[in-house]
């Protein structure tokens, strides 16, 4: 048996997320399908993050370990033959049978879109959340530096999550605006259960007014969900960018 690794893009707007459920079709499901109908065998596929409901990916790593004698571009080109236009595998490549796609992950980078206009813009309304009131981006970013270095995020931990180690670090973290696009970008060596978009929404609230722009390092120092901001909407999310160190250091987008 061989494991590969897959790197693909996927669209999440149609799926429940990215992990396989009972009454729902997710992103997983939809991938064993093609690599069943490809191979002959129903693969199990590890993939590198639990993505919820509406969120999209740029750069998604999973494995499979199988016996088809199909690598590299033919398997790529023969996944991509059996999966509808809203998945797509980019490359396939061989790893050793110690890499896993989550674990081995050194770090991952998310993008959360927001449209910040007076009127919303058909084009963007499965990638990013539409927002009227005119967004600082000065001001926000001075909020957001608070978040960069080694803390306990439990402020921004969804209810129900099972994690016990609730201590992140985060490398880089900001705004962006390209007209009337903005984009906030975090990069960290591994995420909560809804952190980005927790901490979007504190930030949103911050924009609004309804918190100082210096209210982020009380928020982490509370440990406290109810502390922080409302989750924002998943639509705007996406996983950028999966890192991986040492001889895995080359996978790139």
């Amino acid at each position: 048996m061989q494991r590969l690794l897959l790197t693909l893009r996927f669209d999440g707007t149609r799926y429940h997320g990215w992990q396989v459920q009972n009454n729902a079709v997710t992103v997983q499901q939809i991938l064993q399908d093609a690599i069943e109908r490809v191979t002959g065998f129903r693969s199990p596929v590890i993939g590198c993050s639990r993505t919820d409901a509406g969120v999209h990916a740029n750069m998604f790593c999973c494995t499979i370990d199988t016996a088809s004698a199909l690598r590299g571009k033919a398997m790529t080109a023969a996944l991509n033959a059996n999966l509808p236009r809203d998945i797509a595998v980019y490359r396939c490549r061989e790893v050793t049978q110690d890499f896993h796609p989550r674990y081995s992950a050194s770090g991952k980078r998310y993008l959360y879109r927001i449209w910040n206009a007076s009127e919303r813009n058909p084009f963007w309304e499965n990638y990013a959340i539409h927002q009227r009131r005119v967004i600082d981006t000065d001001r926000l970013n001075m909020a957001a530096a608070d978040y960069i270095g080694k803390h306990d995020f439990a402020s921004f931990c969804a209810a129900g999550s099972s994690v016990q180690d609730t201590v992140r670090s985060v490398k880089s973290c900001g705004i962006s605006r390209e007209g009337e696009l903005v984009t906030f970008y975090v990069e960290a060596d591994g995420f909560l259960y809804n952190m980005v978009r927790i901490m979007v929404g504190t930030l949103l609230d911050i924009s609004a007014g309804k918190r100082e722009y210096d209210c982020i390092p009380s928020v982490i120092q509370a440990h406290n969900r109810h502390a922080a901001g409302a989750t924002a909407p998943a639509k705007g999310l996406i996983l950028n960018r999966v890192y991986y160190d040492g001889p895995f250091a080359d996978i790139e987008i």
